[in-house]
């Protein structure tokens, strides 16, 4: 036996150059002779092989029964699952002949051998679980319950295409560059192409990857009532290339999904109230202590409505009038709630205002008329005198007489 042992490891090795029935030749007649000498050792390793790939397939036939799980447990869980499913059986086998190898002291063509094609299993077979853990994951996405799953739902054929050959090609070099081919040129020739091709479609692929990010970020979903830039609506399909938009006017809108991220995004089903905001501006001869009960009034008519009273106060001097801030909240995110706890309010500052007998503004002139005798004529009746106890600087400032020009043209 040592001495067949001897020969068979100075067996010569297989010529790269020679043909492929020669270089098969040699391994039949080297893998033989490794048989008859070692046939001992091979039964065990074979054995040992076995229930390595016995085990190996139980594990896939595990996951795949979490993979057949109900949509109802979806999750990542689930999709680790189905990847361990899609296991193939000659990935397994190579598995355990690579493991087991080592123990039968085989020649170094047989080495050689399961090498190769234990790297061709394990490489195609990575591709094959990247693609589902990818198409899993962007269904994990989507088939979400808080998301309601309804994104993309036609465009999963075209993700699944780009997605497969993504893998595959690079499964697909590694494994001529393990072979010993240049795969310079390859990637060259790849590169070149997918530039071309993405510039030719770039608006279709710039609104595809558009889609995938409304998918993976989440800023709205089917229902949800949003707003862009001057438009707004309820999102009724998130589609390849564009999003589908009902606005309350009835029209439906449609927007490419890659010009509605560049733009600002408001979602208004997820606030949790809506705030309302109303300037009131009162006749500048309002009392201070009327305008010092303001705040009151604002909040006892507010808080009388059923909504929520966040504050109230003077804002600024107005042109013809002294401006009041108001702000309330609605019971919740609707519309209609806001449009009508607006409508309430507004109608209920109204009526107590005309109450109280205080006066909105309006825009107005006033135009003062010069009397013969220089002086002028007010608009409104003359206030009566104030007590003399009272400060010098509470008097009221004189009446300004009016420039000769003017009284000139009064006495013409």
């Amino acid at each position: 036996m040592t001495n067949t042992t001897a020969n068979s490891t100075a067996a010569k090795p297989i010529i790269p150059d020679a043909d492929i029935g020669t270089q098969a030749q040699s391994l039949l007649n080297v893998s033989f002779a490794w048989i008859q000498t070692h046939w001992l050792q091979i039964l065990i390793a074979g054995a040992a092989g076995t229930a390595i790939f016995l085990a190996l397939h139980t594990a896939r036939k595990f996951g795949e029964r979490i993979g057949e799980r109900s949509k109802s447990h979806e999750g990542w869980g689930r999709v680790i699952g189905r990847a361990i499913g899609k296991t193939g059986n000659f990935f397994m086998l190579m598995v355990a002949i690579k493991l087991v190898t080592g123990y039968s002291d085989p020649p170094p063509e047989v080495v050689t051998t399961v090498n190769f094609l234990f790297t061709v299993a394990a490489v195609f077979q990575a591709a094959y679980w990247a693609r589902e853990i990818i198409l899993g994951a962007i269904g994990h996405r989507t088939a979400s319950e808080h998301y309601s799953g309804e994104a993309l739902g036609s465009a999963m054929s075209i993700i699944r295409l780009l997605v497969t050959f993504a893998v595959f090609a690079i499964a697909l070099i590694v494994v001529l560059d393990n072979l010993g081919v240049n795969v310079t040129g390859l990637i060259a020739g790849l590169g070149v192409g997918g530039i071309a091709i993405g510039l030719a479609a770039q608006g279709i692929f710039g609104d595809l990857f558009a889609a995938i990010a409304i998918i993976f970020d989440r800023p709205f979903r089917k229902g949800d009532a949003i707003t862009f830039g001057t438009s707004s609506g309820s999102v009724e399909a998130i589609g390849v290339k564009s999003t589908r938009i009902r606005a309350p006017s009835g029209e439906e809108l449609i927007i490419a999904n890659r010009l509605l991220l560049d733009k600002e995004i408001v979602n208004n089903t997820r606030r949790e109230y809506r705030r309302i905001k109303f300037t009131l501006g009162l006749v500048q001869w309002t009392p201070v202590e009327v305008m010092d009960r303001l705040h009151d009034i604002l909040k006892e008519e507010i808080e009388r409505c059923g909504v929520k009273f966040v504050r109230a106060g003077f804002l600024n001097f107005g042109a013809s009038s002294y401006d009041f801030d108001v702000e309330f909240d609605s019971e919740t995110a609707a519309f209609q709630d806001f449009f009508d706890a607006r409508h309430l309010v507004g109608l209920a500052i109204i009526r107590r205002f005309n109450a109280e007998g205080i006066e909105l503004a309006y825009q107005t002139q006033t135009t003062f008329t010069a009397a013969p005798q220089g002086g002028m004529i007010m608009p409104y009746a003359a206030r009566p005198p104030k007590d003399r106890a009272q400060p010098e600087v509470d008097e009221p400032a004189p009446t300004p007489r009016p420039r000769s020009s003017d009284r000139s043209a009064v006495d013409g």
